[in-house]
């Protein structure tokens, strides 16, 4: 895990969420083509997959993916699966999970949150800054930073430990309801999936 610059309490603290280590090795295998937990239509094109989680005040705290490169992922996806983490973190409470899934059809024209998802830019100099050889890697540039955005594709769920929301994960690299199914299941293998 990458050392934050401030101490455990502070914003971008990083205690009792996945590693690195972790969160890579929950997605391998919760996106493997042969998941039993994935199947039919909701294993989506069977894609590689970018993972991203941000701890409870947004903060990026870990990014893998889970082909051989970063070249073996859509690249657009590394930014939305932040995007996701930031919102079912931002959309979530110790009472209250939702899902960026549950927020598509609230979003949709004539619904309640009708523009939700222009609301919360994404924070371009953090997503897209440099070396891109770091992309995906412990030391991957968004690491330690808010990274904002709003997305209400599938596949952003809030973290959970002893009953308490501490941060959220994003999946992203395949259809809607592929990155929502691998969510799912990455949270599960994490043990983080208590919601309320």
């Amino acid at each position: 895990r990458p050392a934050m610059a401030d101490g455990e309490g502070s914003d971008k603290s990083c205690a009792g969420l996945p590693t690195y280590a972790q969160l890579k090795e929950a997605m391998i295998t919760a996106a493997a083509p042969n998941n039993p937990n994935i199947v039919g239509p909701n294993r989506g094109f069977g894609l590689d997959m970018w993972g991203t989680v941000v701890n409870r005040d947004g903060v990026v705290c870990e990014v893998v993916f889970t082909g051989g490169g970063r070249g073996d992922q859509w690249p657009g996806s590394r930014v939305i699966s932040a995007q996701k983490a930031n919102t079912a973190n931002a959309f979530s409470l110790n009472h209250l999970a939702l899902s960026t899934a549950n927020l598509y059809s609230l979003v949709q024209p004539g619904a309640s949150l009708f523009g939700l998802q222009e609301s919360n830019p994404v924070a371009t100099d953090v997503a897209y800054q440099g070396p891109s050889s770091r992309y995906g890697q412990a030391n991957d540039p968004m690491v330690g930073s808010k990274i904002g955005g709003v997305n209400v594709f599938g596949g952003g769920l809030a973290l959970y430990r002893n009953g308490a929301i501490i941060g959220a994960l994003g999946v992203s690299g395949d259809t809607s309801c592929a990155d929502h199914n691998i969510a799912w299941d990455a949270r599960k293998i994490l043990n983080m999936n208590v919601t309320p």
